[in-house]
């Protein structure tokens, strides 16, 4: 990493918006065993889990756009990105838009870990090494928290979302 400042501020960036998916997955699926919510609509929100991780690929990947305007020259974009795999691995993420990458909703899961890792390795050095800065826990907490909240709202969003379209589908025509 050529400068550590930028290169943790990206970091977190990635954080937010990859890093709360692991849990609210298992969240949404834990809640769609119970009985309350296998009668209703709400059962239908785990299909939507690996869309609502795409939603999240696609924003981080139009905030992406946004550090980088005006200029998009390949030059540009190997100078400002500091964490060119962990960029790369971000904007795959837009992939599960795809309509056959959600159906294996292990894979969304699996692609997510990467970013778990990153707060789990912080935890690491945090309690094993004599690394003891305890504004990077800090911070990484709050955007874990944040992530999931973020997550949250996606899920939320898209289930909205898909309760209208069928609705909009079987409306007659005027």
């Amino acid at each position: 990493m050529r400068g550590n400042f930028l290169a943790y501020i990206q970091q977190l960036e990635m954080l937010v918006f990859f890093s709360g998916y692991a849990p609210v997955n298992y969240f949404v699926r834990f809640l769609s065993r119970t009985v309350f919510f296998k009668a209703g609509r709400l059962a239908n929100l785990v299909p939507l889990l690996p869309f609502a991780y795409a939603l999240m690929g696609t924003l981080y990947f139009a905030l992406q756009l946004l550090n980088l305007y005006p200029d998009y020259s390949v030059e540009n974009i190997a100078r400002r990105i500091e964490q060119p795999f962990l960029t790369i691995w971000s904007v795959v993420s837009m992939l599960f838009w795809i309509p056959t990458l959600p159906k294996r909703q292990v894979i969304s899961i699996l692609h997510s870990l990467l970013f778990f890792l990153l707060i789990v390795r912080d935890l690491f050095f945090q309690f094993t090494l004599s690394f003891r800065d305890r504004d990077i826990l800090k911070n990484d907490m709050k955007i874990y928290t944040m992530s999931i909240f973020l997550h949250l709202a996606a899920v939320v969003l898209l289930a909205f979302f898909s309760y209208l379209l069928p609705l909009r589908k079987k409306s007659p025509a005027p």
